[in-house]
């Protein structure tokens, strides 16, 4: 996945970096910055990853169906701020 090749330099010198993908509507606003719920789902599974770890959400799961990544399931979640529950799966290298 281009994404964890692409962290290999990081951790070459010691540095672990998450991440969290949902996607979404997002509001971009006058300033050029974007909000909306789909940022802050994002944002908020983001803050569940481990270090180096990478979190999707089931709709990303969804769309990703039939390709040939590998996803494996963290439970379901309550993301502080967003409305019931939602499950969430690591990306396996």
């Amino acid at each position: 996945m281009s994404i964890r090749y692409g962290l290999l330099p990081l951790r070459a010198i010691g540095l672990e970096v998450r991440a969290g993908l949902h996607t979404g509507e997002l509001e971009e606003r006058e300033d050029g910055d974007i909000g909306g719920i789909a940022v802050h789902i994002g944002a908020r599974i983001a803050a569940l990853a481990g270090p180096g770890e990478i979190l999707v959400s089931r709709t990303i799961k969804d769309l990703v169906a039939g390709s040939s990544l590998r996803l494996e399931s963290r439970g379901t979640q309550q993301l502080k701020g967003v409305p019931e529950s939602w499950e969430v799966f690591a990306v396996m290298a």
